[in-house]
């Protein structure tokens, strides 16, 4: 659904945090994997994870590729925890990373963010074929987050390097997200947020601060908090004088919380969750 949806649910929950689904079965409790095959104990350890953190988080992000690589089963497993999660009222970003051109791109959309496909609320995109690739994801009345300065040590390689204008590439394709989204507002004048948002990595502050002044309607998927090394503090110049704007993701820090903290696993994600969410919300600057 589109980016205001995800900014009412923030707010419904004062939490601007996502649960990333990213099943690693070497990290499940044992008894998961005793009672159920592969695909059938990713569905019912995302359950648990879902029913401990539902009334905590607005959203959940399942990453695509830890289901797919289990073929159908893992494909039924990804769209099985999309309809569950929903139904806990969670918004689902699904991180696809997909994109194309022409009737490819559409079918992606279609098979994504659609009542007959995956139908999830959010889809991560990768802009490099340029508006072509973005439309057909627009055109569902969904909100995308796009690529932009992502938080692997390497993204560098590409994001960082310099065109003919001065701008890095990362710049670039922020700034083409905010001319693609201009045209698709949600939330007007309280809620100025469009549903071209981008993906800035946690581990990248001073990009984080740049991009946030100079892009004020878009809205920042910030992956990288908690296990690769974001801190709190480095996020908050993400976010506007509400508290909104962005929301951060962490996965393997809260899914197996249970590892260093023993006990029940629900339990441990739940209090991480909280533990994040405190986190975060305590070092945003909100106008009163």
């Amino acid at each position: 659904m589109s980016i205001n949806l995800l900014i009412q649910k923030v707010k419904e929950k004062s939490n601007p945090t996502v649960v990333g689904l990213d099943p690693f079965i070497e990290n499940f409790p044992q008894d998961i994997l005793k009672k159920y095959p592969i695909p059938d104990a990713i569905l019912a350890f995302n359950k648990d994870i879902i029913d401990a953190v539902a009334d905590i988080v607005p959203a959940v992000k399942p990453q695509a590729a830890f289901y797919e690589q289990y073929g159908w089963q893992g494909f039924r497993a990804l769209e099985e925890t999309v309809k569950y999660a929903k139904s806990k009222g969670l918004y689902v970003i699904l991180d696809g990373k997909r994109n194309d051109i022409g009737s490819t791109a559409e079918g992606y959309a279609k098979a994504y963010l659609t009542e007959d496909g995956m139908n999830a609320d959010a889809l991560t995109v990768n802009g490099y074929l340029g508006f072509d690739g973005i439309k057909p994801f627009l055109d569902t009345g969904r909100a995308i987050f796009v690529l932009a300065k992502t938080s692997n040590p390497s993204s560098g390689d590409v994001q960082n390097r310099r065109l003919d204008d001065g701008k890095t590439v990362y710049e670039t394709v922020a700034e083409l997200c905010a001319e693609w989204g201009a045209g698709s507002p949600c939330g007007g004048v309280a809620v100025p947020y469009n549903n071209v948002g981008i993906v800035v990595g946690a581990t990248y502050p001073e990009q984080i601060a740049e991009l946030r002044e100079k892009l004020p309607r878009t809205f920042f998927l910030i992956p990288g908090y908690g296990a690769q090394g974001g801190k709190a503090e480095d996020i908050a110049k993400a976010f506007d004088k509400d508290g909104l704007g962005a929301i951060v993701n962490a996965s393997r820090s809260i899914l197996y919380a249970w590892k260093n903290t023993g006990g029940d696993y629900q339990d441990a994600a739940r209090a991480e969750a909280i533990k994040m969410r405190d986190d975060i919300t305590g070092k945003l600057e909100i106008n009163p």
